[in-house]
């Protein structure tokens, strides 16, 4: 019978459980490194792209997430930069949040619905213009304040004919020139509504369109535009000082003739000097001498020639005011026209300085205003 041979470390007694100890303290003085079996990084490696893709499938469903609760992002408007949103008649607060959205004039719809509320109730149709940058609270604040209204502008100083194209660009050829025109000389039929326009000469309303921004209405017509302006004139006129005008013989159409060569001859800040010249000028029965009334007959800057022209509007041939205004002035002109500053200038002349400004030169005489010319 043989018997098995046996290790140490199958049998082990105290002998060779020293024997092992001994040896694997030896054996942990050795580098080893060197026959030991290399570990394949692969495992590590497509733990880590297992690991990546399980984040970003999760970051991705967070952000589809909240993208379907909020909705797409918009691309804001610049700062500075307007936008127009029309509000079309019955649309609700959801509509106008997704208008805006859409606009770029807000970053989040739930947001200006939420805090727009009851807004609806009191939203009128129309345009509103939004400016880049506005906080919500500025949103709503144009909201509440209600639509543009479109507008057109009469300055002062304009002719009639002018009023008349000017209407006519603003309602786009709806109201014609010729349309406006016949209506401007057809004084007779608003004499009834407004009393001032009596005697009005060659039935014309010139002078009585008050120069303002009206608003453009709907369905307008010619007589309906030029009633705005009549309304207007009435209204501003109606504190006006008549009494200084009446002490020296005008009426108050009158002196809406003279505002109105005060509006074409004066500066904004000498208007009641130059009316005080034309009134000296007639107390003392001398022509006005104003280049502005015989520009209204011939259509532009008067030469030497035209101060010759057969007119009742020229001054220089007939003593007195002109027949009938040459424009429509402004208030500031109807108020000089009452108030004029007490002086005794026969004359005046203006021209450029060397700086390119507007300088007037008042004289009491024929000498000094001929000295005033010679030296400016």
């Amino acid at each position: 019978m043989r018997h098995r041979r046996l290790t140490y470390s199958e049998r082990p007694n105290h002998a060779a459980r020293a024997a092992h100890a001994r040896g694997e303290r030896e054996f942990r003085t050795y580098d080893t490194s060197a026959i030991r079996p290399k570990r394949s990084k692969v495992p590590a490696i497509v733990c880590g792209v297992v690991v990546l893709a399980v984040l970003a499938a999760v970051v991705f469903g967070i952000v589809s997430l909240v993208r379907g609760c909020t909705g797409p992002a918009n691309e804001m408007l610049p700062d500075g930069q307007q936008a127009t949103v029309t509000v079309q008649s019955g649309a609700g607060l959801s509509d106008v949040a997704t208008q805006l959205f859409d606009a770029g004039v807000i970053a989040s719809a739930s947001d200006f619905t939420a805090q727009a509320s009851g807004l609806e109730t009191s939203l009128a149709p129309g345009n509103y213009t939004f400016t880049g940058g506005m906080s919500l609270e500025d949103v709503i604040g144009v909201l509440q304040a209600g639509p543009e209204v479109a507008t057109f502008t009469v300055p002062e100083g304009m002719t009639a004919a002018q009023v008349a194209q000017t209407v006519s660009e603003a309602y786009q050829g709806a109201i014609t020139a010729e349309d406006f025109t016949a209506a401007v000389h057809n004084a007779p039929a608003y004499a009834a509504d407004y009393p001032f326009t009596q005697g009005a000469y060659d039935n014309s309303l010139e002078g009585f369109l008050f120069p303002k921004t009206y608003e453009i209405m709907e369905g307008a017509t010619a007589d309906t535009v030029l009633r705005q302006m009549l309304d207007q004139y009435r209204d501003e006129t109606a504190t006006l000082d008549y009494s200084h005008a009446e002490q020296q013989g005008l009426s108050p159409y009158q002196t809406l003739i003279l505002a109105s060569v005060v509006e074409k001859e004066a500066a904004e800040d000498n208007r009641a000097t130059v009316s005080s010249v034309f009134y000296n000028r007639l107390a003392a029965d001398m022509p006005l001498q104003s280049d502005a009334t015989v520009a209204y007959v011939i259509g532009g800057d008067p030469t030497p020639e035209d101060l010759q022209v057969e007119s009742p509007y020229n001054t220089y041939l007939n003593r007195g005011l002109p027949a009938g205004p040459v424009c429509s002035p402004g208030i500031s002109s109807l108020q000089a026209a009452c108030a004029p500053e007490q002086t005794d200038y026969l004359y005046f002349y203006f021209a450029t300085d060397e700086s390119g400004q507007m300088q007037y030169y008042f004289s009491q005489d024929y000498d000094q205003h001929q000295n005033a010319i010679a030296t400016s």
